[in-house]
């Protein structure tokens, strides 16, 4: 598995999942989180490419409503509708 499948792969389980499960409808995902959780210090650009990505958006079903912050930072930030 590619590291860019494993980011998508986390924010499914630990954002998008969760979201559905307790009917929320909107998901806020901050680069910085998951640089911090996955220990992936020095790879920013990795972790807001792999959200970036249509990929991301298609596999797990979502739109993004918003996003924020630079194109590879650590504010980088995410609005997903679920």
């Amino acid at each position: 598995m590619s590291l860019a499948d494993q980011i998508r792969m986390f924010v499914l389980v630990n954002y998008i999942k969760p979201a559905r499960t307790n009917s929320k409808r909107v998901v806020y995902v901050v680069s910085r989180d998951i640089v911090k959780k996955l220990n992936l210090y020095g790879r920013v650009p990795a972790v807001c490419g792999a959200i970036d990505a249509r990929k991301f958006l298609s596999d797990n079903r979502i739109q993004l409503k918003q996003r924020t912050g630079p194109k590879q930072g650590l504010t980088a930030a995410w609005q997903f509708v679920v």
